[in-house]
């Protein structure tokens, strides 16, 4: 059977990374700048050296802080107001998985007509005819892979819904770890899992191939061997090294692969009740596997020397619950919520959330397990109650 392997069409990566931005200015012979960040990002001078790579260039940089977090279709519409009117050479993406949707969306729908809601994946009625304004994605946290991604995620009311098209792949992607190196504990704990829910979902995916395997397999080996340090520890930097190439790696195995039911199943968390991305990933992740797990026994038993799981005298089945109690274990050590009681959602709660989880088919069909109604619920019912 034939298969495919996409990635954004140049990728750097490593200390130092981001000066190859004078490169791409020259490159593309760019001289309007329209940056994209999260306004915490400036107040702390986090883009300042990209700032002073743009000015070295003499380039014209128009800055927007439009950005918040699980943004709604608003702002999605105004930051694509923002670069109609600017028009730009180039956008770049600066920060989360927030910051690097909006860029990808606003520069895409800057060269067409209507709204963010028109190109919807539930409901949308338009298509994507052009591929927009060039973009550079830099992330600022290891865990979204939002950089090397063609998604870009919006909430709505009460769930979330994306547009995705291969338009929205970055022209380039930049990952230089040392972004991430001011970060705080419980951002570096949420993207991390984040991370490791791309790479574990991946590699369970009924689409996933021998590729996107081995950077499943290498991306949770990097996470898992470095993300407690990374949180405890804000001076490791060789942790946050290794965190911010795990994420990336992840980012290129679930884009292939895609993800599946802790994602799908998070969309409504967020939606609802406002809860962040990666939190919703970490507080349903050992409650999803902890049903799906015989579905995919083998694929999950392979993992035992990532984590660390002895395996000598021990069924099967007995290993892959001792990884799925890992997966909880390390929720709990990086200071993460457990239950999504801890969100002060109430039990009669559950039953809307259902309905809304119910609803992301394009994740939760790539599920090992067929996620019917009565499976949804009884995830959501495991993680109100708790471990």
């Amino acid at each position: 059977m034939m298969q495919q392997f996409i990635t954004p069409k140049n990728i750097y990566h490593g200390k130092g990374s981001i000066q190859k931005l004078e490169d791409i200015f020259n490159e593309m012979n760019v001289k309007k700048v329209f940056m994209l960040t999260d306004p915490i990002l400036k107040e702390l001078n986090v883009i300042e050296p990209i700032v002073e790579i743009v000015e070295r260039n003499h380039l014209d940089l128009k800055i927007s802080t439009n950005v918040v977090p699980e943004p709604p279709l608003k702002v999605g519409n105004d930051v694509v107001n923002e670069v109609k009117t600017f028009n730009p050479d180039l956008v770049i993406g600066v920060g989360g998985g927030s910051s690097l949707d909006l860029a990808k969306a606003s520069a895409i729908l800057s060269t067409h007509e209507g709204d963010v809601e028109d190109y919807l994946n539930l409901t949308g009625t338009k298509e994507l005819t052009n591929e927009g304004v060039p973009t550079v994605l830099i992330p600022t946290t290891a865990g979204t892979g939002a950089e090397v991604t063609d998604i870009a995620v919006f909430s709505l009311k009460d769930t979330k819904d994306v547009i995705t098209h291969k338009y929205l792949l970055a022209n380039y992607a930049i990952v230089d770890p040392v972004l991430t190196y001011t970060l705080p504990p419980k951002v570096t704990a949420a993207s991390g899992i984040d991370a490791l829910t791309h790479a574990i979902e991946a590699y369970t995916s009924v689409n996933a191939t021998p590729i996107t395997d081995t950077l499943a397999v290498e991306a949770m080996k990097k996470i898992v061997n470095n993300i407690r340090s990374a949180v405890w520890n804000n001076h490791d930097y060789k942790a946050r090294d290794e965190m911010a190439n795990g994420s990336l790696i992840a980012g290129l195995s679930f884009y292939n692969a895609g993800v599946a039911g802790v994602h799908g199943l998070a969309y409504p968390l967020g939606g609802l009740f406002k809860i962040p991305h990666g939190e919703s990933n970490a507080v349903l992740l050992p409650y999803v596997y902890n049903q799906i797990w015989p579905a995919t026994m083998d694929k999950m038993y392979s993992l035992y020397e990532v984590f660390d799981i002895p395996v000598e005298g021990k069924t099967k089945r007995e290993v892959v619950k001792e990884i799925v109690q890992a997966l909880y274990d390390l929720v709990v050590d990086v200071g993460l919520a457990t239950s999504i009681a801890e969100y002060n959602i109430k039990e009669e709660d559950i039953e809307t959330l259902t309905q809304n989880g119910l609803k992301q088919e394009r994740l939760l069909k790539r599920s090992p397990m067929k996620f019917d109604e009565a499976l949804v619920r009884k995830v959501y019912e495991h993680a109100y109650k708790g471990w």
